[in-house]
C-alpha cells in the first residue's frame, strides 16, 4: 500500500459479513470516492499549488463563457455563498478570475475566466483527465461500460425516490417559493 492508501481511513472497515448487501455497497462507493478525491486533491497541490474546490470553481466557469453569478456558482458547487466568495476573491486576487456587476440585477455580479485563468485551467484539466484516466485503470473498458450503466441505474432510481419523498420542511418552502413571482 502507498503512503497515499495509507493515510486515507477505510470506511469499508465497519462492515460486516452480516450487514446488508446495501449496506456494504454504499460504504464500497464511498470509500472508492474517498480515494480517488483524495488522490486528486494531494496531486493537485503538489503539482499545482491549488485546491479542489479551486478547480471546482475554474472547471464551472469554462463550461460557461459568459460567466455565472456568485449564487449560480454556489449551486453548481453545492457549497455556501460564503465558500464561493472566499475562493472567487483568491482566484481574482491571481488573476484567474474576474467579477463584474450584473447587467440586469444591481445587487449580483458575474465571474468569468480571464485569459490567464482559461489557460491554466485548460492545463490543469488535461493533466487531471490523464490522472483520473490512470485511477480508473484497473478496469478494462467492458468493466467501466458495466460500472457506469449500473451507476446510471442506481442514479435514475434515486431520482424517483427523492421526488417520491415527502417535501421537508426546505423543499416545502422552495415549492411554496416557484409559484411566485417577483
Amino acid at each position: 500500500m502507498n503512503a497515499v492508501a495509507e493515510d486515507i481511513t477505510d470506511l469499508e472497515s465497519r462492515v460486516a459479513d452480516d450487514h446488508h448487501q446495501a449496506l456494504k455497497l454504499w460504504l464500497r462507493l464511498l470509500a472508492c470516492t474517498t480515494r480517488v478525491e483524495t488522490i486528486i486533491r494531494n496531486r493537485l497541490r503538489a503539482e499545482f499549488n491549488t485546491t479542489l474546490p479551486r478547480f471546482d470553481l475554474l472547471a464551472q466557469l469554462e463550461r460557461e463563457p459568459a460567466g455565472l453569478t456568485m449564487g449560480e456558482l454556489s449551486q453548481r458547487l453545492m457549497v455556501t455563498g460564503g465558500n464561493v466568495t472566499g475562493v472567487t476573491d483568491q482566484l481574482e486576487a491571481e488573476g484567474l478570475v474576474k467579477r463584474e456587476p450584473h447587467p440586469t440585477d444591481r445587487r449580483a455580479y458575474v465571474v468569468q475566466l480571464t485569459p490567464l485563468g482559461r489557460r491554466q485551467f485548460r492545463r490543469m484539466a488535461a493533466v487531471h483527465e490523464q490522472w483520473v484516466i490512470e485511477l480508473f485503470a484497473g478496469l478494462d473498458t467492458a468493466q467501466k461500460d458495466q460500472a457506469y450503466a449500473l451507476l446510471a441505474q442506481l442514479k435514475q432510481h434515486l431520482a424517483g425516490v427523492d421526488a417520491a419523498a415527502p417535501p421537508t420542511p426546505a423543499r416545502r418552502g422552495a415549492k411554496h417559493l416557484k409559484g411566485k413571482t417577483a
